[in-house]
């Protein structure tokens, strides 16, 4: 047996006891599931990421309620020492620990994984992946959301596609497999789910033009025991809703190979019905659908599989999508009750902003889902109609007014000439957040944010482990706001019960966690982890963490007390940018540790656009201090020069353009047909902005330093009064 990795014992009379009777408890033959219910609430341990088989995320415990959480402390934090770098790769903290039968079990960003002392943070032991960090096909930074444990082995996907193996009671490695590789763009980012013998996991990587598929393996050895590919083939179920492998344009014929669809969280499973669900990713490309007419089965859809893999149902919830309104967010089964009648329900909710409620026996909607016509383009090959529910969205489904762009509303299509703005698209509604249900209130507890973005119709030519995603360029999208809203939903009507708004992107990270104390716990990419009432939406705790509290929440119990843990860590993908930490915080009530809430964070995620981008040095470019003009942006978008350096506009792309002052300084570099340039020499410190007179959207920015290599705050000559973003 080859080992990878290293790992490291820690070795104490509490921690020699406590691996004793972990040692006893996973030798003992184990249930098909585990031990673990379906729908039912968590009890003592939190066995799985989604608390139950069928992410629930609820918990029965009641220890800590509405009328006590005020005292709420931390018993214990730790720092994991692990995926802190700022840089390459950018690493993000979003995992979910399991406890089960008295040890944690963690994963971060870099794929390390730990067992800890639930009761004190003791580390029992740590497996450092050692991966290299020049892995770079992970289109959303370094991400690991969770582990499985089962039978005495902690399952982990890791990030270069490999899948593996530890002991439960060591860390020793005991198996890995490659589900995919990351030279061709797969990467897992999801946790695993584990189901009689068999282990689950899905793989990452629509963006690099990768064909999505869920594996099963043997959990005892590693080898593959089935796989589903999300994209059909020519004569499978779903194959004709993509070009004909006929068809004499090779990128169509080719399509299917490269459709993404790809999986980003765990699945769900009802034993009793012998059925495991999913949701998918989006089409590729991204934003242009001339290469794949057709409705793309099975991207951004449910899908539902019998256990031995075959095809149950799916339901679609965005045809031939052009928006990246992929589904990453985990299914939910609940058990609810429609019209008087009881129903097995799933539910999930998906970047449209939208929470899709279905009958998981067979796929049919539980309230209404509406066929409704929308705008088309020929050049897109739009779907003729797309699925609305009946009830409230999460969000608003259409963009706010922004100066100088057209805005558009959900489903609006778009083309290669001028971008539109779009809020919900790519960044916005629900991406990774789980959601949770809560049996006492028949409600489902989702964050969801608003964040525009542009739609341009474009993409690069498809090569192995290259992006295969918009060919053109989006400029920032000065002054729009950015905001997060957490919702407490009817599970049986689509009705908003609650529902707060938030000053940041709640849809990508922490999502809720309800329990039997009446309460819903979020964590906040400003840091703070809080506690709201479930019945009304009330804030009524929260607790500073330090670092952008992002990552769901789980709690448990161990002699009587009842924990609430949460792991603060931050988010680099789809522009979040919460501080980064390492830290693993858990609090129970009138918890003795001498911990105390930590500073609020420095960095915070943007609220309203402006010039906040990475500046690049003008000297890194080649050639140096050229800004190169395009449809529809200026690259670099932020460019840093000295006083005294000359910057060329070079027009790329064949639609013409200027570069303009918008600051009152003058300068401007007239209409730069395909091929023109102009340059112009600053030879005072500042900040100067410009945009496109034709495309006023299209804006950038010059920082010119000083002798010093200090930027002034204000552009040389600007009016008294004017703002500079």
């Amino acid at each position: 047996m080859r080992r990878t990795g290293q790992f490291r014992r820690f070795a104490a009379v509490g921690v020699a006891l406590c691996l004793l009777l972990v040692s006893t408890a996973l030798g003992q033959a184990q249930g098909a599931n585990n031990g673990i219910s379906v729908t039912g609430a968590v009890g003592n341990d939190w066995p799985v990421v989604g608390g139950n088989l069928g992410n629930g995320r609820y918990s029965s415990l009641d220890q800590v309620n509405t009328t006590n959480v005020q005292n709420l402390k931390a018993a214990w934090m730790i720092h994991l020492g692990s995926g802190l770098s700022t840089g390459t790769p950018p690493y993000t903290l979003e995992a979910t620990p399991v406890v089960q039968d008295g040890v944690m079990y963690m994963a971060s960003g870099a794929d390390d994984v730990y067992a800890i002392d639930p009761k004190t943070g003791a580390l029992i032991w740590e497996y450092r992946s050692g991966l290299d960090p020049a892995i770079n096909t992970a289109c959303c930074g370094w991400d690991n959301r969770g582990v499985a444990v089962a039978n005495g082995l902690v399952y982990v996907g890791r990030i270069d596609g490999a899948f593996m193996a530890l002991d439960a009671k060591t860390g020793h490695l005991e198996w890995q497999t490659q589900v995919g590789r990351w030279q061709d763009g797969y990467t897992i980012t999801s946790a695993p789910l584990y189901y009689n013998g068999v282990v689950y996991t899905g793989l990452s990587g629509a963006e690099y033009g990768v064909r999505g598929k869920l594996t099963a393996l043997d959990a005892g050895t590693g080898r593959e025991l089935w796989h589903f590919w999300t994209i059909p083939g020519p004569g499978d179920i779903g194959g004709d809703t993509w070009p004909s492998p006929n068809d004499p344009d090779p990128v169509k014929r080719d399509a299917y190979l490269h459709g993404g669809g790809t999986i980003w969280q765990h699945p769900s499973i009802d034993p009793d019905l012998g059925m495991l669900y999913f949701t998918t990713g989006n089409a590729g490309p991204d934003y242009d659908g001339s290469p794949r007419p057709g409705d793309n089965l099975f991207t951004v859809s449910i899908v539902a599989l019998h256990l031995d893999g075959t095809y149950a149902w799916h339901f679609q919830q965005v045809h031939h999508d052009i928006w990246d309104f992929d589904s990453p967010s985990p299914t939910v089964l609940y058990d609810t009750q429609v019209n008087g009648q009881p129903v097995k329900a799933i539910a999930e909710a998906s970047k449209t902003g939208w929470i899709y409620m279905l009958d998981r026996t067979n796929g049919k909607p539980l309230v209404g889902i509406e066929e409704k016509p929308v705008e088309q383009i020929e050049s897109q090959a739009n779907a003729p109609t797309q699925p609305i529910p009946v009830g409230d969205a999460l969000i608003p489904q259409c963009a706010e007014q922004v100066a100088n762009w057209i805005s558009a509303c959900i489903f609006d299509s778009f083309g290669k000439v001028t971008p539109k703005l779009f809020a919900p698209k790519n960044g916005g509604g629900v991406v990774w957040a789980p959601m949770s249900y809560d049996p006492q209130t028949n409600a489902l507890y989702a964050t969801s944010w608003v964040s525009p973005s542009a739609g341009i119709q474009g993409h690069t030519d498809w090569a192995n482990g290259k992006t295969y995603t918009s060919g053109g360029v989006s400029p920032p999208i000065i002054g729009a706001h950015k905001y997060g809203t957490l919702t407490a939903m009817g599970a049986s009507t689509n009705k908003i019960m609650w529902q707060v708004k938030n000053d940041y992107t709640t849809g990508q990270g922490s999502g809720f966690l309800t329990t039997a104390g009446g309460l819903a716990f979020h964590g906040n990419s400003d840091g703070f982890f809080q506690a709201y009432d479930a019945r009304t939406g009330n804030l009524i705790w929260q607790w500073q963490t330090g670092a952008g509290a992002d990552a769901p929440a789980m709690t448990y119990s161990i002699d009587g007390t009842q924990y609430v843990t949460i792991a603060a860590g931050g988010v680099t993908a789809n522009g979040v940018a919460s501080q980064r930490g390492d830290m693993l915080w858990t609090f129970a009530l009138n918890g003795t540790s001498k911990l105390q809430q930590m500073p609020n964070p420095t960095q915070l995620p943007i609220i309203v656009t402006g010039f906040t981008g990475a500046i690049t040095q003008g000297t890194t470019l080649t050639p140096a201090n050229r800004v190169t003009v395009a449809d529809f942006g200026y690259t670099p978008n932020r460019i840093q020069i000295k006083a005294g350096d000359t910057i060329q506009f070079l027009n790329n792309g064949p639609t013409p353009h200027t570069a303009t002052a918008s600051d009152g300084t003058g300068w401007d570099t007239g209409l730069l047909d395909a091929g023109a340039s102009s340059s112009f020499t600053f030879d005072q410190p500042g900040q100067y902005t410009y945009f496109c007179i034709p495309h006023p959207f299209m804006v950038g920015q010059i920082l010119v330093a000083d002798e010093n290599g200090n930027v002034p705050d204000a552009a040389p000559g600007s009016e008294p009064g004017l703002v500079h973003p």
